[in-house]
């Protein structure tokens, strides 16, 4: 399989796997944006124009309300369903053409989160209806003085004889100028004890006060104050422990949509850096006959199609997820942390091929450069979700189950585990199925055998040398503990869907060169802990490898290929 026809290409993009009014909707905010043209594009975003004239475009499509609306809920619109394989398309399209478009989107899901996991039947309806009618979603959780610290939030119910008043303020909330369904999360104080709560709130209505936008950008993040809004009982989404639960659920279902936000904002750079340097010429050559820009350019094309390959082959453990099988959970802590991580590296290796022209107002890599930064730090941060990895780490390594083969999962159907996953707990009882398998039917590859002898030195460690207690209590430690176990997971899924796709070993073998490289900064930072006993470092310094050489010439031949390949229109 020829490796660049993994990336998104609007020009030629037909994805026939999806039915006919996916791909109509899809091909159709293509066009919204090509039409519109890069100077529009580049101009509204140094303008910090409000996206009001794309939101104008879902409402007139009903984009939203078909692809977040679950299948069968009363009010949806038809043809609506909540599928995870087109969700992940539109986000990559909508990150191809900037992080100021995929934010409503992004934020939306987020908000609708808590009214798809709620058993109240009028919120349900009525949010289906105000998508229906071309509304977005917002998702009150943050607050200024706690961040996403739930336990403290300052939001409250007071009881009255209509049901509640809520008073409180939230900060940092996407689409709060302009939902209608702001799904805020709070506390009704009783006489001993309190009561977490979710309830549905109108950012139309007057107790509803717009504070300011915090971010000086085209997205609206908004600060906002509920002055005795008025919630009665067909407003409340969710009460006690499944209000807790419903926010961590959330998060896992909005979170995954930022590794195809980076796969599509670092695929538009990509084109516009080789197309640029293919075409500059220094001291009488191309740019890119130059070594090191050869290199740099061989990186970030092996670093985005890593990227790829994790994404849509974690596409289909979300969709296969159940209560016995909550994989997904791992692969999706591992998408935020470790492919938007991967986004900036990508965006950063760009960035020093095309130098003075990453700063120019007229490109969208200018735009790439400022957005990359985000994706690690929306839904949790890098830190957040590798102590979210490690709680997986021993069942993954060490205690390997007998789960069936998961198979790509691109049909149309409704996810509904998504809105049902239950208790928002028990993430040490989450069993996986063994992954040596699949690096052992990939050894012959030279750089999976070098990340193997890597893997295999780290796994030691943790049972010939395991963290201690003061260690283990260490987060700084954890952390790096973490990292290179989030290496191991980011391979694995890698090398089955490099299998699914008949990927060259050419290619998987210059994937895992960086992975190599990585493991072993990785493994250089964990020897350097002041914590890290005699034989961690001994064994830390043994996992410290070269990559195998390899021919890289058909890799650069698809690189230089996509010379030209895609312009946005003028």
């Amino acid at each position: 399989m020829n490796s660049a026809s993994l990336l998104f290409n609007p020009t030629t993009y037909n994805p026939g796997h999806f039915d006919d009014e996916t791909r109509e909707l899809l091909a159709s905010t293509i066009e919204w944006f090509e039409t519109r043209g890069l100077r529009r594009l580049t101009e509204d975003f140094h303008r910090k124009v409000f996206y009001q004239e794309f939101l104008d475009f879902v409402a007139e499509k009903q984009l939203f309300a078909k692809f977040l609306t679950p299948e069968g809920q009363p009010g949806a619109v038809e043809g609506a369903r909540w599928d995870t394989a087109r969700v992940a398309a539109l986000s990559e399209i909508l990150g191809f053409y900037g992080l100021n478009y995929w934010y409503p989107w992004q934020v939306a899901v987020l908000g609708l989160g808590p009214v798809w996991q709620s058993d109240n039947p009028a919120a349900r309806k009525t949010t289906a209806l105000s998508l229906a009618e071309g509304e977005v979603a917002a998702f009150g959780l943050s607050e200024k003085e706690h961040g996403a610290d739930v336990y403290s939030t300052s939001m409250r119910l007071t009881p009255t004889d209509e049901g509640y008043v809520a008073n409180g303020g939230k900060y940092y909330i996407g689409n709060g100028n302009c939902a209608r369904t702001v799904s805020v999360f709070g506390r009704i104080d009783h006489e001993n004890d309190h009561e977490y709560v979710f309830f549905r709130a109108d950012s139309t209505h007057p107790a509803f006060e717009l504070i300011k936008n915090v971010v000086p950008s085209q997205m609206y993040v908004a600060e906002f104050r509920l002055n005795d809004y008025p919630v009665t009982e067909d407003d409340i989404l969710h009460r006690g422990d499944d209000a807790f639960s419903a926010a961590m659920n959330t998060v896992n279902v909005g979170k995954f949509n930022l590794c195809f936000g980076g796969v599509g904002l670092c695929t538009h750079a990509f084109y516009e850096a080789i197309t640029h340097a293919s075409n500059r010429v220094l001291y009488g050559s191309a740019v890119t006959t130059m070594p090191h820009v050869r290199t740099q350019f061989i990186d970030s094309y092996a670093r985005l199609l890593g990227m790829r390959l994790f994404s849509d082959r974690a596409i289909d453990y979300f969709r296969t997820a159940s209560a016995d099988d909550r994989r997904y959970l791992l692969y999706n802590a591992v998408t935020k942390m470790k492919v938007t991580t991967e986004a900036e590296a990508v965006i950063g290796g760009l960035a020093d091929i095309v130098a003075a022209k990453g700063f120019e107002k007229d490109n969208y890599f200018t735009i790439a450069v400022n957005d990359v930064r985000g994706l690690p730090k929306l839904e949790g941060t890098v830190a957040v979700n590798l102590a979210l990895i490690n709680k997986f780490m021993p069942a993954y390594l060490f205690s390997p189950a007998d789960l069936d083969e998961v198979p790509t999962r691109l049909e149309a159907a409704n996810d509904d585990f998504l809105f049902r996953q239950g208790p928002a707990r028990g993430l040490g009882k989450v069993r996986f199925h063994d992954w040596r398998p699949t690096y052992k039917a990939a050894a012959h590859i030279p750089n999976v055998a070098v990340f193997q002898e890597q893997i295999d030195t780290f796994a030691s460690m943790l049972t010939e040398s395991t963290p201690t207690k003061e260690q283990i209590g260490d987060m700084d430690f954890m952390l790096a503990v973490g990292q290179l176990f989030t290496f191991l997971v980011y391979g694995h899924l890698i090398l089955e869907q490099a299998k699914i796709k008949g990927i060259d070993d050419v290619v998987v073998n210059q994937i895992f060169s960086t992975l190599v490289r990585d493991f072993s900064s990785g493994a250089l930072d964990l020897y350097s802990k002041p914590l890290a006993t005699d034989e961690q470092q001994k064994r830390m310094i043994s996992a410290i490898r070269r990559p195998a050489a390899g021919d890289d010439s058909p890799i650069w031949e698809a690189i230089t290929g996509l010379s030209g390949a895609y312009a946005m229109r003028p």
